[in-house]
Formats: structure tokens, sequence, C-alpha cells
């Protein structure tokens, strides 16, 4: 599953030669490690009003160096445009000009975020026109990064302040190593009831401090298709996080599951995910080890790829069955039950093919689709209340079932993303974690792609 390429191009002579020959050349991503500085350089902040200045001040209680504007020759970790208060197309130019100046300055791995309100919450066509264009251009500055930047943006919904805990919690993930393969990417934050955010978050948010190293300290977590890939990477930074995990897969991977809960110090359980009882099982399990189940994790999978005009029956429902239909059922059965947590949080595993689609893919197209169609609705039965759903969609991330796919193929795909990489489980894992936080709990009904701004399907 190693990128030997990017290996390769990442040491000085081969270096040389890709740029001579004008081939691409890929950086190492800056990822997520305990010990790491949010910013090791400055931080610039561009932008005028209070939005601005408010977010600003959260940072430097961060221990940010910041800047309100670009000095010449000054490296910096990242540039933060703030355009809340954007009401016509004319109110860009100054700051995104600034932030150009800023993108010239930036350190291998630095970020870009880009702070707006969303168009849907007003009715005026230039402020509308505004909003939209902040979503186009932060979009464009993503592909035009190298050294393994990227550029985000934060939706500011309603009333939702720049300093809201919510909105903070997103900057940080933006900010941070966690966030390497997600790139070119907008999330919308509301402001969350307050019994959903936990003493610490909100003094995290606020000043930074208290930070945990283990922000999902106390909560259960359960993980399905879990025995190896991107399910037990999810597992071990989901444990890594603070919670307790348990990994659930079907009995034939049996051994498998049982090596990722004992390297997690979690639990195993063995159940077909397709099967009748198989929340009830898992409900049962979850009451009688830890009392409360706090974060579901639906990313058991399968592929049966096959052109449409050569599916049969048993493709197209086993991928259904499987990728959507186990949802659906198991949701209705967790929502109903008591131990699932009033400020619980379910993640789904969709896939940058069922926003895209995908040649062979129409029976895995269509589950992930439905993944996403099935998040949104039920977001909305959520609105205002302590729960939380969301879907993480992969792109082309470096598994077993993308080493399968023949070589050159790999490679193209590998260096289709403004990242010229593929991703790792660990990318799509701590996407995972940060929606499972309760710095994510005003975050709800959301798409987020970790594809390295490409619509490679998984």
């Amino acid at each position: 599953m190693a990128d030997s390429y990017l290996n390769l191009v990442n040491t000085p002579l081969p270096a040389r030669i890709a740029k001579a020959l004008g081939l691409p050349r890929p950086s190492v991503l800056r990822r997520y490690t305990p010990s790491e500085a949010l910013a090791v350089n400055p931080v610039v902040v561009a932008g005028s009003g209070p939005g601005a200045d408010a977010l600003a001040d959260v940072l430097l209680g961060w221990d940010v160096e910041v800047r309100r504007h670009v000095l010449p020759g000054e490296k910096l970790s990242a540039a933060v445009v703030v355009l809340d208060a954007a009401a016509s197309p004319a109110d860009l130019a100054a700051p995104m000009l600034e932030l150009g100046q800023a993108v010239r300055l930036l350190v291998p791995g630095g970020r870009v975020i880009g702070v707006l309100r969303s168009p849907a919450d007003t009715t005026d066509p230039a402020e509308a026109a505004a909003r939209q264009g902040v979503d186009g251009a932060i979009r464009s500055v993503a592909h035009e990064l190298r050294g393994g930047a990227t550029a985000n943006g934060i939706i500011l919904r309603g009333s939702t302040t720049t300093t809201d805990p919510t909105a903070l919690g997103a900057l940080r993930f933006f900010l941070s190593g966690k966030s390497a393969y997600v790139d070119g990417q907008f999330i919308e934050v509301s402001s969350a009831p307050v019994e959903s955010i936990s003493e610490l978050a909100a003094s995290t948010a606020a000043t930074g401090e208290g930070v945990a190293d283990q922000p999902l300290a106390g909560r259960t977590a359960v993980v399905t298709g879990a025995a190896r890939g991107i399910g037990a990477k999810i597992a071990e930074v989901l444990a890594r996080d603070g919670a307790r995990v348990v990994v659930v897969d079907v009995p034939a991977a049996g051994e498998q599951l049982a090596q990722v809960a004992n390297r997690v110090g979690g639990t195993a359980l063995q159940v077909d995910i397709t099967t009748a009882d198989a929340a009830t099982r898992i409900l049962d399990h979850v009451r009688q080890r830890y009392g409360t189940l706090d974060i579901v994790v639906h990313n058991a999978g399968i592929t049966r790829d096959k052109l449409l005009a050569n599916m049969d029956a048993s493709r197209w429902d086993s991928v259904m069955a499987v990728n959507i239909a186990s949802q659906l059922r198991m949701n209705e059965h967790f929502l109903a039950s008591p131990v699932f947590s009033g400020t619980g949080r379910i993640i789904s595993l969709a896939s940058t093919s069922g926003i895209a689609g995908n040649r062979g893919q129409s029976n895995y197209a269509a589950s992930k689709a439905g993944v996403i169609g099935m998040v949104r609705a039920q977001a909305a039965a959520f609105d205002g209340g302590g729960r939380t759903i969301n879907a993480v969609a992969p792109g082309f991330i470096e598994t077993d079932m993308t080493e399968k796919i023949p070589p050159l193929t790999r490679q193209v795909a590998r260096r289709l993303s403004s990242l010229q990489q593929g991703g790792l489980p660990v990318d799509v894992a701590e996407t995972i974690a940060f929606l499972a936080s309760d710095s994510a709990a005003g975050i709800n009904g959301q798409v987020l792609r970790v594809c390295g701004q490409n619509l490679v399907g998984a």
C-alpha cells in the first residue's frame, strides 16, 4: 500500500529529476502527532470587522502568534480569511488579495481557512453572490497550493458567530494535522445546544486551555467492519482519543477482529450487520458492559463491481444490504433505545463514488449516495437537539481494496488530487474522531469529503 513514488521524489536527487522533467512532486503531508503545536509560525487573520477581530483574539489565547496583515518575508503556518460580514462581491477583493500574498509565505503543510456565512441564510442577491463567491475562491486556492498545504472553509449558519465553540472546533480541526487529506471542503456549523458541549470543550474553544489529549474519554463507540483497513484504524484513533470501543465484524473475520479489540483495549462482537437482530445484539453488548452507547460508526461496506449492463441481482442486492439497508435498520433500533445517548453521534461512511459516480460501480454508488440521503434526512429530525449524524466520503485511500487496482490506474488515481497522492486510513479516522467529539456538536447532516480535493471513487 506504500506510495513508493511519493517516497522517491522526496529525496534530493529524484526530486531534482522530477522537477526538471515536470513530473508530479507530491509532498509528505503534515499529519497529527499528540505533541504537535497548532501553529509553529505566525497565523495571519485577514479581513475586517468584529468577526475577524474576535477570532484573532481567540487565536492569541490559543498561544498562537497572530498577524492582522501580511509582513513581507515572514513565513506563515496558516492564513485565515474572515468574510462573515461580506455584503457584496466588491467586499471580497481586499481580503482575498491579501490572502494571495499570505499564500506565497506558507510553510509546507500550511493551512488556508475561509470563514463565511451561508448563502442559504440570505435573500439579498448581492449578499448571496458574495458568500457563494467565497466558496469558489477557496476551492480554487486549494488547487493552487503546493507543499502539502490545504484550503478549506467554515460556513456559519444562522446567528452562529466566528467565536462560537462549534466554529472554533472546526477551525482547530482544519489548522491541525488531523485534516491532512481534507482539502477544498466546507463545513457548515450551527450553534449547538449547551447540554451537548462539555465544560472542557467550551473552555478549550474559548481560551485554548485544557485541550484534552483524550476528547472522547468516557464515551462508548461502536465501529462496524472493524477487523481490518479503515475500520481498524478508526477503532485505534477513537481509542487513542479516550473512547471505549466495541469492534464489530462478521464471524469469518473473528480472529482479526479479536486482534483489533486487544490492540485498542476494547471488546469484539461477531455479528453480521445484515441480520434482523444485529442492532439488538449490539445494544445488549453495550448495555451489559458499558451502559450507554455514545458513538456509532457505520464503516462496514462491500463492493461487487460490474458494468450495469452485466449486473445481476445478487451483486446489486448484496451491496445495498450491507452498505445502506443495514444502517437504516440499525439506526431505527438505536434511536428508539434508551441505551443510545441523548448527545449521541452517528457517523456513516459514504464515498466520493456516491457523489460523482464511478464506472462499474452503479450499485456501490447507489448505496453510498443512499447514505448521504439518509444522513441529510435524519439530520432534520435531530435539528435543535443534542444528537448529530454526519457522513465522511473518502476518495482514493491506500487500502487492500485500492491495492488491487491495476498499477498504472492506481498511479494515475493517486496523482489526480490537488495533493497528488492517495490518502491513508488514518485520514478518514481522524475526521470521524473529530465528528464524534464535542467540538463538532454544531455540525449535523454534513458530508465531509476526505479525498485530497478529488472525486476518484473509493
